[in-house]
């Protein structure tokens, strides 16, 4: 069985991507928890999300079937 990465919906998942890649994630997150602070990383991906999202496309399943993917 062959599992598939999460496709991101827009904008805003890539960069948590690259963010969580980079370490730069758990840096914010550190830092925002020292303050005490929400970061508002998840506010901002959806409304990135929201603004540029990406247009999904049909591909074919091995069976035949099209199925909607981003």
């Amino acid at each position: 069985m062959r599992i598939e990465p999460m496709r991101s919906r827009g904008l805003g998942d890539t960069i948590e991507r690259i963010t969580k890649a980079t370490g730069i994630k758990k840096v914010v997150d550190t830092v925002a928890n020292a303050l005490g602070e929400d970061c508002g990383c998840n506010e901002r991906k959806e409304l990135l999300n929201q603004m540029f999202p990406y247009k999904e496309t049909e591909k074919e399943n091995n069976n035949g079937t099209k199925t909607t993917s981003p």
